[in-house]
């Protein structure tokens, strides 16, 4: 399970780690979210989770709060991206850029508007708010011998050698 601030590249990464690995990628929000950005409430989101869970193998690319306990008790390794704010940010903001130009679909079929891209609700603003608590979390984790291991990433270089490492592993050459 990859964990980490909004913009940080959980996403590309699960997608990625799960192409290297050949397990299916599950690309949380899109369970998460139905059209006109209407968010399932705690209950409806552990019941979208289950079926994933019951699957053999899987890369998710986040966690919410409701599905947390669930998800920790079937992962086999937490990948932490716990990158300086300029770089989750950036990525942040170029995503959001290129996702009102193009209005490709995200999170269950919607999509990204100026106005909401600029409101107290915007995944900007959730960027901000929920920076230190996705932190915390990573360190607490870190920290806790019951929980699933923990692999932390302080930069985009690190992450990219631990992909070039996997790719090797995993390329049909060193079977």
């Amino acid at each position: 399970m990859v964990h980490g601030v909004t913009g940080s590249g959980k996403s590309t990464l699960a997608a990625r780690l799960a192409e290297i690995i050949g397990i299916p990628h599950v690309p949380v929000d899109d369970l998460m979210w139905r059209p006109g950005w209407v968010q399932l409430d705690p209950a409806e989101q552990v019941e979208a989770i289950r079926p994933v869970l019951a699957r053999p193998e899987w890369v998710m690319d986040a966690v919410w709060r409701a599905t947390k306990p669930f998800v920790l008790e079937r992962t086999d390794l937490l990948v932490a991206l716990d990158l300086p704010r300029r770089v989750s940010l950036g990525r942040l903001l170029r995503r959001t850029a290129s996702r009102l130009v193009t209005r490709k679909p995200v999170c269950g079929g919607n999509t990204e508007s100026w106005r909401q891209s600029f409101s107290g609700d915007s995944i900007v603003a959730w960027h901000f708010r929920s920076f230190a608590s996705k932190r915390a979390q990573q360190l607490q984790w870190a920290a806790d011998p019951s929980a699933p291991p923990l692999v932390r990433f302080t930069s985009p270089r690190d992450v990219d050698a631990w992909l070039r490492v996997l790719e090797r592993a995993h390329s049909p050459r060193s079977s």
